[in-house]
């Protein structure tokens, strides 16, 4: 009887069928990531303590988050640092760095300007005794050079209570500063952070402007 002669396949082959199919892999992939990947942006969220800034962060993350359930507002404290969140939203991405707004802390402000695509100034409508203090800080936050032409979005925010500062009334206080403010794109509007109001046009706004600016400052490179 004659032996049956094993069939065996040469290991360059082997290698080569192995090599095929894992650049076949390594191309797909790069395509797939190529295609669902998002421009990476970041916003800074700036303003007084006590402004809304972090309820305004959770509305944000709620609205255009699916499933989110955001802090319960008597839960958030005032901010000791930073705060961070992100959202998907109009095919990119932003990440918020929410800092706090304490005397002491906004030295650190500038820490995080070189970095920021878009500014979030936020107001606290229903204080008026320290609204020139927000004024002031906010004319030294937009004399910074490493803001410049950086898209800003200024909120009016808790205008669900009563007696508050409308825009009208906010928007030429805070405007004085229009040659600071200079060409960029800036857009003041009123907000309830608390029961979602004004957040998503806010954002969506804001998301264009950082898109016509990012030819100035591109988004950061995904890894």
């Amino acid at each position: 009887m004659r032996a049956v002669p094993s069939l065996t396949v040469p290991s360059t082959k082997i290698k080569v069928c192995y090599l095929a199919k894992f650049t076949m892999y390594t191309l797909m992939h790069g395509f797939y990531k190529y295609m669902t990947q998002k421009d990476d942006y970041c916003v800074v969220i700036l303003g007084l303590d006590n402004a809304g800034k972090t309820t305004y962060l959770e509305a944000a993350k709620t609205t255009f988050t699916r499933n989110y359930k955001g802090l319960n507002p008597s839960k958030i404290t005032t901010t000791v640092g930073l705060n961070i969140g992100t959202i998907d939203v109009q095919g990119v991405r932003l990440n918020f760095w929410d800092l706090g707004g304490q005397q002491e802390l906004q030295s650190l402000w500038d820490k995080y300007y070189q970095e920021s695509h878009g500014v979030i100034y936020v107001i606290d409508s229903n204080d008026r005794e320290r609204m020139d203090e927000s004024k002031m800080i906010f004319d030294k936050m937009i004399k910074n050079e490493l803001l410049s032409g950086v898209p800003l979005l200024i909120l009016a925010n808790k205008q669900d209570l009563p007696d508050v500062m409308g825009v009208r009334e906010i928007k030429p206080v805070f405007q004085q500063a229009g040659a600071l403010i200079g060409r960029r794109d800036c857009l003041t509007i009123p907000v309830s952070a608390l029961h979602g109001e004004g957040v998503d046009e806010g954002i969506k706004w804001l998301v264009e402007a950082i898109k016509r600016h990012a030819v100035v400052r591109p988004p950061r490179e995904n890894d």
